[in-house]
């Protein structure tokens, strides 16, 4: 089975790696040139467009940054529908709104492509290292075919549903949650710093305790390290699913205090350090008290 892959940013290109590392026969592209010549260097090739991507997968990965970009990669003239050969499939692992994911299904409906709406977790070292969460949604005979390459990218699959959208809006939920804890953790570390605390100590007890996890850890260590871009995790990302999950309760009528606070944190970070990464949201607070933790 040869794959393709579209978008080889920070998450495409640890896509791309880990398919090449299993031994399917690779073919990418990304509108940077140095991407392109990354995905060759590390044994794959590199498409001259989209096109030439659909003929040479049977199996492509998007990993775009928004809904338009999806739409358009898939769906466009020059898309992958309209070049691939019937019985492949496309896995949407781009983060984008449920309805955009059921808007691209419907329009694949009589395509003979089967569309796998699959978005993922495990952020930079997640897609690197071939161990990502996947929220696949599709049916489960798509899903046995086409499982091979999907296991060479991830390390649990978790089957959400059998219709495009469900896995979208899974992920949602999942970055409300995420979203919360970071803006928390940027939250508790000024306070920790404007009290005194040395951000080693903090770390140690966040940790250890039962607020220790991979998202508070992750982000309270780059914190107290200074390291605000550069890590994988660029800003405008948390940004844009917190907006597609808020977006999603606002069709639903359901309240989101906590989401919406961190929403708030994340669009003045963006604002005011547009290349950032997450982390930098912290800044933000730290120049309102006068106060920065450090190690």
């Amino acid at each position: 089975m040869r794959a393709g892959v579209i978008g080889l940013g920070d998450m495409g290109s640890g896509l791309a790696k880990n398919l090449i590392k299993n031994g399917f026969e690779t073919t990418g592209f990304d509108l940077s040139d140095a991407r392109m010549q990354a995905l060759t260097e590390m044994g794959g090739t590199a498409a001259k467009d989209i096109v030439d991507v659909a003929r040479n997968a049977d199996v492509v990965y998007v990993m775009v940054m928004n809904g338009d970009q999806a739409k358009a990669v898939i769906l466009g003239p020059d898309g992958l529908v309209k070049n691939m050969v019937e019985g492949g499939a496309i896995i949407l692992t781009a983060t984008i709104k449920p309805r955009e994911a059921r808007e691209i299904d419907e329009a694949m409906s009589a395509s003979g492509i089967a569309l796998i709406d699959s978005p993922v977790s495990g952020g930079f070292p997640g897609a690197q290292g071939g161990t990502l969460t996947m929220m696949a949604a599709a049916p489960d005979a798509i899903l046995d075919t086409f499982a091979g390459p999907m296991e060479a990218v991830s390390a649990t699959i978790h089957r959400v549903g059998d219709g495009a959208g469900q896995g979208q809006i899974v992920k949602a939920c999942l970055q409300t949650l995420i979203g919360s804890i970071f803006s928390a953790t940027f939250e508790a570390s000024v306070l920790a710093a404007k009290a005194g605390v040395k951000g080693e100590n903090l770390f140690k007890v966040f940790s250890t305790s039962g607020a220790g996890c991979g998202c508070t850890n992750t982000a309270l260590e780059n914190i107290i390290d200074r390291k605000f871009e550069g890590t994988g995790s660029g800003i405008g990302t948390m940004h844009k699913d917190l907006t597609i999950s808020l977006n999603l309760a606002e069709e639903l009528g359901v309240p989101m205090h906590t989401a919406s606070s961190a929403m708030q944190i994340f669009h003045a970070g963006k604002s005011k350090f547009p290349e950032g990464d997450n982390w930098a949201c912290t800044k933000v607070i730290e120049e309102i008290v006068g106060a920065a933790l450090h190690r």
